[in-house]
């Protein structure tokens, strides 16, 4: 697994999914990851706040591992610093803007003195081991989103990070396409490239037309107070709302820690320098109705959000039937049932909700078909590897390349080892592509045995079997959805497990395995019979003189 003379490259995070973007790139003896993102938990992994992609494979390699490149600040890309950083022991990359939001929180982890970070706030090479690496500015839904063009001995790369070409971006100088066709002139080998929005049939469209379309909502709510909700990270979004609130004459409130963060970043970094003076809270309630735009977090339904205590009617900022809420984002998959319950709070209140389907308030920072094709065209790559994207995207990415010329694609997931050069590109091996997960102060992987028992609980409950030693069984059960029933499915159970323990003959009778089995069947059986549910069961059985 030590690169030759040879270009290999191997997603541990990000290719089979969108989110916890990790890219390693293997030449001459050595690796450089791109990105060390994380994604959020889920129901899959019931309890948990954040999943990361199993390092286990570069970490073993750590002496061959140059640096680590981050190409922008949102979550999915370098969430994971503060937690694996450290243990990689290598210098982080990133721009300005990216790599204040990566100090916040080496230093809220304490890590600052432990993990070292350097900031590249020119365009200039710059080389680690045989990795020669220059960031290009791309449009996306956050400031500074980068490309990265790697040469190397063996071929050029583009790894695209997250982008979308912006005509009127607000925030930000994006390459043109004279620059980067000027690149394809000179050769691109391979192209590394977001798959996210390829069934998208449309360009992702401008900033620039969001800023006209909330506009003109806000003026339609003349009289009434206006909250919008976007994602904080969202530099462009944010200057666009300040514009809106000042075009609008209306006072601008913030509502959030991470937009409070983002905006105190931004303006470091030389963005949001004329965004409106913001109001506080109970100014903004004292202002008319009509004369204030209040902007918030929460629109992807977080429980702890400003959006989600304003509509329960629990935070100092407040709205009243006839205001209005526009969510100037889209839902990210899996968030529909949290979104849609705030929703529903904000519905009860009489509250009007306005999202992306009624307006055009909200576009996507990643390329539509369009855009796409674009960029194939400009750099004209010899191979392409989608990333970024779950199975379904970068299929559809691999179809469109081949149909816009590209020779050759090579389609992977995580943990698939591949070989971009010399010879025909291809997966050569396999590598470890696990997942772990956060739980509590915990990181653990997420095919343990903890989190399949958790699963395995939270679906079908639990009996718990007390065998205390004197002949006697107790029966406890957690979970089984039998609570006017429960006291004769305890006592059934019981008696099934006497029964089961009575028929053991000779030496089973002292047998501790046979005894705790037998008990164990008897009531998953009688819990099985009752509820249709084949719940974990536990036996107590007390070691011998007790």
């Amino acid at each position: 697994m030590k690169p030759g003379k040879e270009l290999l490259f191997c997603a541990l995070g990000g290719s089979g999914e969108i989110g916890m973007n990790v890219n390693l790139y293997g030449c001459d003896g050595k690796w450089l990851m791109v990105d060390l993102g994380m994604s959020f938990g889920s129901n899959e992994y019931p309890g948990t706040e954040l999943v990361f992609a199993d390092l286990e494979f570069i970490e073993e390699r750590r002496k061959d591992l140059v640096g680590v490149v981050l190409t922008h600040a949102h979550e999915d890309h370098i969430g994971a610093v503060p937690y694996f950083a450290q243990e990689l022991g290598v210098p982080l990359y990133a721009t300005p803007f990216t790599a204040r939001l990566v100090a916040e929180k080496l230093e809220e982890a304490g890590l600052t003195k432990e993990v070292e970070l350097t900031v590249i706030d020119h365009l200039d090479r710059f080389d680690l081991g045989p990795f020669g690496i220059r960031y290009v500015p791309l449009a996306h839904s956050i400031a500074e989103g980068n490309a990265l063009l790697i040469e190397t001995p063996h071929g050029r790369i583009f790894h695209t990070g997250d982008w979308k070409l912006d005509d009127e971006p607000l925030v930000g100088t994006p390459a043109t396409a004279q620059e980067l066709t000027t690149m394809g002139d000179a050769g691109i080998d391979v192209l590394v490239c977001d798959s996210t929005n390829v069934f998208n049939p449309k360009a992702s469209g401008s900033e620039g037309a969001v800023r006209e379309a909330l506009l003109a909502e806000v003026a339609r709510h003349h009289g009434k107070r206006v909250l919008v909700t976007t994602f904080a990270s969202n530099v462009a979004r944010l200057q666009t709302l300040g514009e809106v609130a000042r075009a609008s004459n209306r006072r601008l409130c913030v509502a959030g820690r991470s937009l409070d963060r983002i905006i105190r970043t931004g303006q470091a970094s030389g963005y949001l320098r004329d965004l409106p003076e913001r109001v506080d809270f109970d100014t903004a309630m004292g202002l008319p109705r009509g004369e204030v735009l209040i902007l918030a977090t929460g629109g992807q339904g977080e429980p702890r959000a400003a959006l989600a205590r304003i509509a329960e009617d629990t935070h100092p900022l407040a709205l009243e039937a006839g205001d209005v809420v526009l969510f100037s984002s889209r839902q990210i998959p899996g968030n529909e049932i949290a979104i849609g319950r705030i929703q529903n709070r904000l519905a009860a209140r009489d509250v009007l909700i306005v999202t992306d389907r009624q307006a055009d308030i909200h576009v996507s920072g990643h390329p539509g078909r369009p855009e796409l094709e674009a960029l194939y065209g400009w750099l004209r790559p010899r191979v392409l590897v989608p990333v970024h994207g779950e199975v379904r995207h970068m299929k559809e990415q691999a179809r469109l390349g081949r149909s816009c010329g590209i020779g050759k694609v090579v389609v992977q997931e995580n943990g698939d080892l591949v070989r971009l050069a010399p010879g025909k590109p291809g997966k050569i091996d396999e590598v470890r592509a696990g997942r772990l997960i956060l739980d509590g102060e915990i990181i653990a992987p997420a095919d343990g045995e903890a989190m399949v028992m958790r699963r395995r609980l939270a679906a079908n409950g639990l009996v718990i079997v007390v065998l205390d030693g004197k002949g006697r069984v107790h029966v406890e059960s957690i979970g089984l959805p039998l609570d006017e029933d429960m006291d004769e499915f305890l006592e059934e159970a019981r008696a099934d497990v006497a029964a089961a323990l009575a028929r053991l003959k000779g030496g089973q009778r002292h047998d501790r395995d046979v005894i705790t089995e037998a008990a164990r069947l008897a009531a998953r059986r009688a819990a099985q019979r009752w509820s249709g549910k084949k719940p974990q069961v536990r036996v107590v059985l007390p070691e011998h003189g007790q």
